[in-house]
């Protein structure tokens, strides 16, 4: 069995994410059911007509006899853990179809709204307060829908265990268990995970910001929220690495005290061990705070340029064979990094890379990277470069490339999040997950 502890706590309802509370009850766990009753009293709102409770939760490219071979808990998510979700309708979203899709508002999801996603350098004073005073609310409003998973042991289930997170640790927490390696025939596989080094890493990123973009949304009543970028491009050092933005740091590189995030903790850092999830979730004593050291790393002494990104945006193909970190003239792997521009052959770091690298700290170590706020406003912008490629190119989900790596398939969820979103449904202008990018520096 699995067993649970949490600590209930009231805040907003948020309705999107990983894990749901009503979904972590011993019957849930038992019987592989996550199919909440809604407020009319039936199963995903069945009776209201917002969605049903299905059987089918994942569409793998494996065969059986392969799924067998991987004990990762995570591999066909969710079905190591639920063999039936809720199926919604329309365009009505969520865990138990409560919310609604990205961009749509209202009690029948009937409203529809584009936000804008500006640079964080064209927010007004006003604009710039208000977007660090709802990251403090989210880092410190537990939330009452979710939990997150830690474990003492990932070769035994009776091990895991369940406990509370705010909102902002929750999508960090997101993070750090996609990326953890991958569990294969009783070895751990760290060359591999769900949202890098294949064709999932645009999207999957893409969705990681919708989350949190529209917790806060939910969480402030401001439908107007969009998640800002910064625009890094040819930057000898970073310009909002100051107290008014992002914070200053110290020679050792933590944060100035008079930074917005100079007391936060970096949830699930203290320990980085693979057998094991997140084990600091029940102990904040054992958290790391954030620190940055921008341009100290002489293997990333300064940012990718304009031409850079010119230059990655030159690859038509989204992905290619292997769909890998070897890829070669791949636009997905010259975004992420592992290529250079120019030539779409030369392997080495750039791109969002190469961002990680330059900031050093919290955002360089890639389990927990997202804790600083700084890997938000570089995946918005990482994600702005994707919007661009898809308009240039008018890719469709068909373009998503059938591949056989684990999470990355075109038909597999997009691990860890309810309700399931294909990989290939991610290749789909930004309008339609109900926000647009402004335009600034010529992008």
């Amino acid at each position: 069995m699995i067993a649970l502890g949490v600590f209930l706590v009231l805040c907003y309802h948020l309705v999107q994410g990983q894990f749901p509370r009503d979904c972590t009850t011993d019957d849930a766990i038992q019987t592989k059911t996550c199919c909440p009753l809604w407020t009319d009293g039936s199963p995903c709102g069945s009776i209201s007509g917002r969605g049903k409770c299905r059987n089918k939760v994942a569409i793998t490219p494996f065969a059986a006899g392969q799924v067998i071979q991987y004990q990762d808990d995570r591999l066909g998510w969710p079905r190591y853990y639920y063999n039936k979700t809720c199926e919604c309708l329309g365009d009505y979203r969520g865990y138990d179809c409560g919310d609604c899709k990205y961009g749509y508002f209202g009690e029948k999801c009937d409203r529809k709204n584009t936000v804008v996603r500006k640079e964080i350098r064209e927010l007004s004073f006003l604009e710039r307060k208000r977007f660090f005073s709802y990251l403090a609310l989210a880092k410190t409003t537990k939330s009452q829908d979710f939990v997150i998973l830690y474990t003492g042991d990932r070769h035994h289930k009776d091990t895991y265990r369940f406990t509370d997170a705010s909102i902002y640790d929750v999508f960090s927490w997101i993070h750090y268990y996609s990326i953890k390696p991958l569990l294969i025939n009783g070895d751990f596989v760290s060359s591999r995970n769900y949202a890098h080094q294949g064709p999932a890493f645009p999207g999957w990123h893409r969705l990681g910001l919708l989350f949190l973009e529209r917790q806060i949304q939910l969480l402030t009543g401001d439908e107007n929220f969009g998640v800002p970028y910064y625009d890094w491009r040819g930057e000898k050092n970073c310009s909002i690495c100051t107290n008014d933005f992002l914070g200053d740091n110290d020679v050792e590189g933590f944060l100035s005290s008079y930074s917005h995030f100079a007391f936060w903790k970096s949830f699930c850092s203290g320990y980085n061990y693979i057998d094991v999830y997140c084990l600091s979730a029940v102990d904040p004593n054992e958290m790391e705070k954030l620190h940055r050291k921008p341009g100290a790393d002489p293997d990333a002494p300064k940012l990718p340029t304009f031409q850079d990104v010119e230059d990655t945006l030159k690859w038509g193909d989204f992905d290619r064979p292997p769909y890998y970190r070897t890829s070669k003239k791949s636009f997905r792997n010259a975004l992420e990094g592992f290529l250079r521009p120019s030539d779409g052959v030369t392997m080495e770091a750039n791109m969002h890379n190469l961002v990680h690298i330059f900031f050093g700290g919290t955002l360089s170590e890639v389990p927990i990277s997202a804790n600083d706020p700084m890997f938000m406003l570089h995946h918005c912008f990482i994600d702005k470069i994707f919007e661009e490629w898809l308009r240039r190119y008018q890719a469709t989900p068909d373009t998503y490339p059938a591949n056989e790596e684990p999470g990355h398939g075109p038909n597999e969820c997009s691990t860890p999040y309810f309700p399931c979103y294909r990989n290939k449904d991610l290749l789909r202008t930004s309008d339609v997950f109900g926000y647009i990018y402004s335009k600034y520096q010529g992008l």
